[in-house]
């Protein structure tokens, strides 16, 4: 599966099958939060939420994945990254982008 944030693969044209998405709703881990919340006092990288956050990137690729195979694609153009929170202490994480068949150009 190619994943890409262009809107073209060189070399190839393509028939759009769709919006693939995937998702992943993430909430904060009290402990985490905790020692988040003391490592703001002294500075530095909150490592706690980044582990989580990439965590939640990589869930949400592997569902875009997942969405665009369903779709019958073989790429993914154009993706991109949204987040919102969905209520106190918790957030998504939306990947989307366009679900495609490539056409090899002559």
């Amino acid at each position: 599966m190619i994943i890409s944030t262009t809107d073209s693969v060189p070399g190839y044209t393509y028939e759009i099958l769709g919006i693939a998405f995937g998702n992943t709703v993430r909430a904060k881990h009290i402990g985490k939060d905790i020692a988040a919340g003391l490592k703001t006092i002294v500075g530095g990288e909150l490592q706690e939420y980044t582990e989580m956050l990439s965590d939640a990137r990589q869930e949400a690729m592997n569902r875009l994945i997942n969405d665009a195979q369903r779709l019958g694609a073989d790429a993914v153009l154009n993706i991109r990254f949204t987040t919102s929170q969905t209520m106190a202490g918790a957030a998504e994480l939306l990947a989307y982008g366009t679900a495609v068949r490539l056409i090899q150009s002559d």
